[in-house]
């Protein structure tokens, strides 16, 4: 079977792994036209060639017209990348990966649970007020369902949002039907996930393996404080999963991250033996680190997990 072996030796997001995939053979053309049918407005996509420590990669990433607006530059996977382990260690500097979930979900206001931002608006990590409309899991399922994309990417694609949900209603102490993404998160968080479930269609594969998840360590700023990593809504997402952490401070998984390899990862844990790849390729994070802050992908063939 065609399959992709995913090596999460330093995390990985939403934007790491369209840009491992982008990297793996997807035309990054093609994937902005796909994109361009869900009908969504307000965002540009950035695809480039860097280098981390060495190892060439894609970078990819959603650009968001509100936040350019506001003269942020924030790279959008959103891991918050504000870091606070009590020795100020920001990793830094405006590195603001913010992952969507952690500022641009919360529980509607007539909740039992807190509610995070307070009916006027948002205050995310970086002081700013947004006022923007929320999309809930219904509202993103219409947005879904209405694509021309195949029933099958429709249908991972929602599984991920599913997912995603239920760990942040779990977290919250809400049904999932308070559960909504605020717009800028929303439409970042839809590319992602549906991105991906696209170009792993489109790249023809059959199933996916991924090794033990490294988390990072350390606390991460949210709209809701500082918490530790893994983020709450991640650590829900990550049972049943293999993870570690090590000393390098920062949110190396990311929520977005977790809900794709829970979903759509039939086996998760050493490469197998029995795996032959013939590709290998790189997803960049926006991290500098003591180690390259990438994703590898290995593709090739390997009997049924």
């Amino acid at each position: 079977m065609k399959t992709l072996y995913l090596d999460c030796f330093s995390g990985i997001s939403g934007n790491m792994f369209v840009g491992m995939l982008i990297q793996a053979g997807v035309p990054f053309e093609k994937f902005k036209e796909a994109m361009g049918q869900l009908g969504l407005d307000g965002y540009s996509l950035v695809c480039e060639s860097v280098n981390k420590l060495g190892i060439q990669s894609v970078y990819y990433n959603v650009r968001l017209d509100a936040e350019q607006d506001h003269g942020h530059q924030h790279a959008h996977e959103h891991t918050h990348e504000h870091e606070h382990d009590h020795e100020h260690d920001h990793e830094h500097a405006h590195d603001h990966e913010h992952e969507h979930h952690h500022d641009h979900v919360h529980a509607d206001a007539q909740a039992a649970a807190p509610h995070v931002h307070g009916a006027a608006g948002l205050v995310d990590s970086t002081g700013h007020h947004h006022h923007h409309q929320h999309r809930g899991l219904a509202d993103i399922t219409k947005i879904i369902e209405a694509s021309p994309f195949s029933d099958a990417v429709k249908k991972k694609s929602l599984a991920v949002f599913g997912a995603l949900a239920a760990a942040e209603a779990k977290v919250h102490g809400v049904p999932v039907e308070q559960i909504h993404f605020h717009e800028v998160g929303a439409i970042d968080c839809i590319l992602d996930i549906v991105g991906t479930i696209w170009c792993l269609d489109y790249l023809g594969i059959e199933q996916i393996g991924a090794s033990a998840l490294h988390t990072g360590s350390g606390f991460v700023r949210c709209a809701h404080g500082i918490m530790p990593v893994p983020a709450p809504a991640t650590a829900e997402l990550l049972a049943g999963l293999p993870y570690y952490s090590t000393d390098i401070r920062g949110e190396l998984v990311t929520p977005t991250g977790a809900a794709l390899v829970k979903t759509l990862a039939a086996y998760t844990g050493p490469r197998p033996a029995s795996f032959i790849h013939e590709i290998t390729a790189y997803g960049a994070g926006t991290k500098d680190l003591t180690i390259p802050n990438v994703v590898r992908g290995f593709i090739g063939e390997c009997p049924a997990f």
